[in-house]
Parts: structure tokens; sequence; C-alpha cells
């Protein structure tokens, strides 16, 4: 495994995965965790911009209706100002990797570490991790900048893994495998380092 300690923050990129509408439509929205989500997620947005580093948004679609090619609900969230120059990619996998061209866009910035943002963490975040570190990218898992919601057992009727159950399951499953754990106060500091260092 590459570690993020082995790669400068100058050869990284941040990744904000499915931070769309989608998720508003349905119930589950109410029982989502992370409340700090839009206030973490932005602030690494505004960090990377400040760095001036890649920021690259992801939308999710498949055949749920909330989820369908052309839905209204399929957009980057409000919280999001996106600039011009900061792709949006959109997916039919899991992964943010084997449905997209993410490989060639990383290559063409010389991005060899990814930090991982969005929803749902155990889900599309945690499967972007697991490909991003087989491909061979240190990968950042910023948990705090990741969102999701209980899981149903769909063959136990009314049992269902809490989110806290879920974070917890998700960290260690990753951590010192698949990613390093870390914080957006973390990747703040790692970034103001770059910058206050003189040309």
């Amino acid at each position: 495994m590459l570690y993020s300690s082995d790669v400068p923050i100058e050869q990284s990129a941040l990744l904000v995965i499915d931070a769309q509408d989608s998720f508003k439509g349905t119930p589950r929205w109410e029982r989502r965790n992370n409340y700090h989500f839009e206030k973490n997620v932005s602030a690494l947005i505004e960090a990377y911009r400040s760095a001036g580093l890649p920021v690259i948004f992801f939308l999710h679609v498949d055949d749920d209706p909330y989820f369908e090619p052309g839905s209204p609900y399929v957009k980057l969230m409000d919280f999001i100002d996106r600039r011009e120059d900061e792709p949006v990619v959109v997916k039919n996998t899991r992964n943010c990797f084997t449905s997209t061209g993410l490989s060639a866009l990383l290559l063409k910035h010389n991005v060899r570490r990814i930090v991982v943002t969005g929803i749902q963490m155990e889900q599309c975040c945690e499967t972007t991790t697991r490909v991003g570190a087989d491909l061979g990218y240190a990968v950042d898992f910023v948990s705090e900048a990741t969102m999701t919601f209980p899981i149903p057992n769909y063959d136990v009727p009314g049992e269902e893994l809490g989110v806290e159950e879920i974070a917890c399951r998700t960290e260690y499953a990753l951590r010192k495998r698949c990613a390093t754990i870390t914080t957006v106060a973390q990747l703040q500091a790692e970034l103001g380092a770059r910058r206050a260092v003189p040309a």
C-alpha cells in the first residue's frame, strides 16, 4: 500500500463523491448521520482551491427514480458552488474509476494521492477508496466529510445496521489496508504548510 505520507500533498486531488440532491428525495435523508457534512466538505473544497489543486465532483446515475439520468435530482447539492474549471464526472458504478475516465484525468494533473469525501461512506466512498488503493494511489479517507444512512437488512424485516456501526466498520476495514483515515483539520494544516513554503 502507498501511504499518504509517501506522497506530497501537491500531488493530490480532492474527490467529492455523489453530493447530489438524489439522496434528499427519499425518507432516509431525515436519518442521515454527520450534520457537519456540508461544512466539512466546503472547508476542504476551499482549502484545495486556495492551494491551486484539483477538485473533482461526481454524480451517480442508475435506475432508481431519484438517480435516473435526466432526473432533476441528479445535480450537485446547493451548498456546492462549482467553478467552471472543476469537472463533474458522471458514473454508473459504485466506485469512481470503473465507469469513468478518472484515471486519465488524474494522470493529466500528476495526481498520485486522492482525498475521498462524499456520500455514501460505506458504498461509493469506500469502493472508490479500495479501487484507488489497488490502482496504486495513496488515499486519504475523510470520515467527517462523508455521510451515510442506516442500512436495512432485507432478509430480516425491521433489522438494520446503524450509522455509528457503519462508520466504525468502514474505518476499521480501510485503516492501514486501503487508506489513511484523516480529518479536515489535518489536511488543512498540510495544505497550509505547502502554501507557507517560499517559492
